[in-house]
């Protein structure tokens, strides 16, 4: 009787262990599910102006002549256009909005190739990104600017974004949700990091460890890790102690 009741319990312990390990993958999942929708969002909203930016070339190319080069560009930020609407079409894991965005920049860079072409100016220098806000396009230089509670550092900037921040305003910050407060793109959690590397990572002279610490949250995130890997440990053996108390409630000692 006793080895039969041994044979229960671990029994019982091995299908418990079982069905705790599928509870988790479900929770990975949904966890998953939701980190992707919110940069898949601002992924498609990306998407959407640079075809704004598109429908505008459009109407300022009008009646001017195109030379083989300035055809070639335009041809380029087309392509890109539909190649970054696909891709964000398809995001499954919030890791893969890099490919978006880095398809969003080159084409950026491709229409201001085209302005260059028709004013008969040289191309532009492959500046990066406005670091405020991507959808601003090319940067014009470095602005020294503090995030609060850090550093001073260099960080590229469109026009309108240098002449605000040497006037000592503030400058036109991508924000994003993040439950019920809107907040820097930076500072929306490691899943904007990809987002960010897209744009920026073809770039040596941005300083990646100011930018992996705007994202990382520092001691905070490392807190949050510790924390959900804690919760995580103490689903699993809540599920186990859960299931062997059910299995002894139908003994009667």
């Amino acid at each position: 009787m006793e080895l039969v009741l041994v044979l229960v319990v671990l029994g019982g312990l091995t299908a418990t262990a079982v069905a705790a390990g599928k509870s988790s993958k479900k929770r990975e999942l949904a966890r998953l599910e939701a980190e992707v929708a919110p940069v898949k969002r601002l992924a498609e909203e990306d998407v959407t102006a640079l075809g704004v930016e598109l429908q505008d070339l459009d109407i300022e190319m009008a009646g001017q002549q195109l030379d083989p080069g300035a055809n070639a560009d335009y041809q380029r930020a087309l392509d890109s256009y539909e190649a970054a609407k696909t891709a964000a079409a398809g995001l499954t894991r919030a890791e893969d909005v890099k490919h978006v965005t880095e398809i969003l920049e080159d084409g950026r860079y491709a229409m201001a190739c085209v302005r260059a072409r028709v004013a008969g100016e040289p191309l532009p220098q492959r500046r990066p990104p406005c670091f405020f806000d991507p959808r601003h396009g090319l940067s014009v230089a470095d602005v020294p600017w503090t995030p609060p509670g850090g550093a001073s550092r260099d960080v590229p900037a469109c026009a309108l974004d240098v002449e605000r921040v040497r006037a000592g305003a503030e400058p036109d910050i991508r924000k994003v949700m993040v439950g019920s407060r809107r907040v820097p793109y930076w500072q929306g959690g490691r899943a904007y990091q990809p987002y960010a590397a897209g744009y920026f990572g073809a770039f040596s002279p941005m300083d990646w460890m100011f930018m992996g610490m705007l994202f990382g949250g520092g001691f905070d995130g490392l807190g949050e890790g510790i924390g959900a890997m804690g919760e995580g440990i103490g689903d699993l053996f809540g599920g186990i102690g859960d299931g062997i108390g059910g299995m002894f409630d139908g003994f009667d000692f």
